[in-house]
């Protein structure tokens, strides 16, 4: 008899809410929910510049977790929304400590997925003492290769449809560097250019992160105001590789020795190459890895989501 699939915990209100001045201009919105007092978490989302939903909430059980949730710099209700100045990976790893030191925690769990992932394993690997398990989902590490597999050459190859409508903003004389093309548009004085091309650098990743279309998924790419955070940061990242050295994040995944953790990703996951799981896996004895069959990239995947849930009740207290 097989096991039934795990899904999200019933919907939950935030008990607290606020923003926290973390400096250079930049106010950040965070939630804790659940129960005070309980195993310390906090979820890392995904883009950069998606913001959290209510339904990663969810992920927890709220009898068993106090979670702290936020929106990083210049998304969702942080402000200023779609601000470039003074956010990076770093800027984001102080932000998560002192959302640690405002909630009183010794260490917590941390949960990030796509984004998500590498944000946690940068933080993890600067604050391992602050880091009593990892659960990572749809792992980038943000190398070259897996840029240029997204942004240039290979998912290309099985979208050929929704690569034309990612490229068509763009001159031809430009498309041999996607992500420098779409950044003088994300960041010049034409506001209409401006959101055309957010839109279409974000429905580009709206419409490939599942395994199967998922119209809802694809239509909150595409609004307005969604689509200029999350084009403008993602590709501010992007430019800048994370502000990271080339694959630093496995070279130095041996600093989470000893932080037990989970890593879940799709095997058909497209923006994320599962080969990065697999490398991350081989340099972090200490996590299990699971890969999932017949699921994409989004953590809302059946298969996924099961193990994401296991994975929030193994460090549960």
């Amino acid at each position: 008899m097989t096991e039934e699939l795990r899904g999200l915990y019933p919907e939950i209100e935030p008990f607290d809410s606020g923003h926290l001045d973390v400096g250079d201009g930049h106010r950040i919105y965070w939630e804790r929910c659940g129960t005070k007092g309980a195993t310390s978490a906090v979820f890392l989302h995904g883009g950069p510049g998606g913001g959290f939903s209510p339904s990663h909430r969810r992920l927890f059980d709220p009898a068993r977790y106090d979670v702290i949730l936020f929106d990083q710099r210049g998304c969702g209700r942080s402000t200023p929304n779609a601000s470039l100045e003074a956010n990076t990976t770093w800027h984001l790893v102080a932000d998560i400590e002192r959302l640690r030191e405002m909630a009183g925690f010794e260490t917590w769990v941390v949960f990030g997925g796509s984004w998500g992932s590498t944000l946690a394993l940068a933080y993890a690997e600067s604050h391992p003492d602050r880091t009593s398990a990892l659960i990572v989902r749809g792992i980038y590490t943000l190398t070259r290769g897996e840029l240029d597999w997204y942004y240039q050459f290979g998912v290309s190859e099985m979208f050929p449809d929704k690569w034309e409508r990612f490229v068509e903003p763009i001159p031809e004389a430009e498309r041999g560097d996607m992500i420098a093309a779409y950044r003088e548009r994300l960041t010049g004085d034409d506001k209409a250019e401006q959101l055309r091309a957010a839109k279409a650098w974000s429905l580009w990743e709206g419409e490939t992160i599942t395994l199967l279309p998922d119209a809802g998924l694809s239509q909150d790419f595409g609004e307005d105001d969604f689509a200029i955070a999350f084009a403008r940061i993602e590709n501010h990242y992007f430019t800048h590789s994370g502000w990271l050295e080339e694959d630093q994040l496995i070279r130095d995944a041996g600093k989470l020795a000893g932080i037990p953790g989970v890593i879940v990703h799709g095997r058909y996951d497209m923006p994320c190459p599962a080969r990065t799981a697999w490398r991350l896996a081989k340099a972090w004895p200490d996590a299990e890895l699971h890969l999932i069959e017949g699921a994409g990239h989004a953590y809302s995947e059946p298969g996924i989501l099961d193990r994401l849930i296991r994975a929030t009740d193994r460090f549960a207290g």
